[in-house]
């Protein structure tokens, strides 16, 4: 897609309900501006993949960018949705959105952090631990993500898997992708005490303290990442709302710290925890819950309109979780997500 020229006006665009408003020019989107303008707007993957920043245009015109067929649908597009993580303004908007108060006030920043530790605990799968400045730390909630700043401009965005209040360092799940530049780099090239630049903190998956419901977390592979960061968070915070935790994944290896969510199971009465396999082999012995994920939440609670759901995996397991929870009674505004989705090979250097 050809890029969006800078309007020589800037474009005044506001939101509803709630009458905030801010400037561009147009060259970035929707999504960005706002961050920029300090307003927080419930996003995911940020590259029209996930569907979480979707909003209605009231008044008003976009560029709808990259946005992909299966996150905003041509009948939305119709009925005047968009997705403001690609949307780019063509006039002066209006736009109906919720906004995300509690993630507002913490700044984004550039910071280097040191590799402390890499553990391999499966084959695919590295627990990565960052040390930060001793001088310095990163706000952030827990459940949001950080981007890696490479240096062919690039960037690598992954989730904080542990709770903010473990502020002097920052864990990350990274699962090895075939042919991924930066995953390939952190499984063969990647050594203890390099140092690495990111950005954050990003997103709007955390969880609503605000609310008394009980709580559906659903994890598929290290999507487990910021549920594991959500319920750390949760058990300091000595927030005791009923907490289901789904860990989904093809084998036994895929849940690669089955130990973690046991262990909080068995420590806390108001956590449970539900391991499922959807391609077990006979070599895993798996005795467990088998299929897909999602629908062992389904096979467990048949009506969802008292819950919230927190969901992270990728793409397809939170688009049909989306769908069938909300057919099942649960409130559309009760779904939270974040849909891991991964960048394309190319051939560019790696960082040193």
């Amino acid at each position: 897609m050809a890029s969006v020229a800078p309007s020589a006006t800037p474009f005044r665009v506001t939101l509803q309900p709630s009458g905030h408003s801010f400037t561009t020019d147009g060259s970035d989107s929707v999504l960005q501006a706002a961050l920029d303008a300090g307003l927080t707007l419930p996003y995911g993957c940020r590259n029209g993949a996930c569907g979480a920043c979707k909003g209605k245009v009231l008044d008003g015109l976009v560029d709808h960018g990259m946005a992909q067929d299966q996150a905003l649908s041509t009948a939305d597009r119709a009925g005047g949705l968009t997705l403001f993580c690609c949307a780019r303004p063509l006039s002066d908007l209006v736009l109906e959105c919720r906004e995300v108060g509690t993630a507002k006030d913490i700044p984004v920043k550039i910071m280097p952090c040191r590799v402390q530790t890499i553990e391999r605990v499966a084959d695919d799968v590295i627990v990565l631990s960052l040390k930060l400045p001793a001088n310095e730390r990163l706000q952030f909630l827990a459940g949001q993500y950080i981007e890696f700043m490479l240096k062919d401009g690039k960037r690598r965005a992954f989730s904080i898997a542990n709770a903010p209040h473990d502020d002097g360092f920052l864990q990350l799940h990274v699962r090895l992708i075939a042919d991924g530049e930066f995953t390939g780099h952190v499984f063969s090239g990647m050594k203890e005490k390099d140092i690495l630049r990111f950005q954050g903190p990003y997103g709007s998956f955390f969880l609503r303290e605000e609310s008394s419901k009980p709580v559906i977390l659903v994890a598929g592979g290290t999507g487990f990442a910021p549920i594991k960061a959500l319920v750390e968070h949760a058990i300091h915070s000595h927030i005791a709302r009923p907490m289901d935790i789904y860990w989904g994944a093809r084998n036994r290896g895929g849940l690669y710290l089955p130990d973690l969510p046991a262990g909080w199971a068995a420590a806390h009465p108001h956590i449970r925890y539900v391991p499922v396999l959807s391609d077990a082999t006979p070599q895993d012995a798996w005795a467990g819950r088998s299929g897909l994920v999602h629908r062992a939440v389904l096979e467990d609670h048949g009506d969802l309109s008292a819950y919230q759901v927190y969901a992270c995996g990728a793409p397809a397991m939170i688009d049909a979780a989306r769908a069938e929870f909300i057919a099942h009674g649960l409130p559309e505004q009760e779904f939270f997500a974040d849909a891991f989705t991964f960048a394309p090979a190319v051939a560019a250097p790696l960082p040193a």
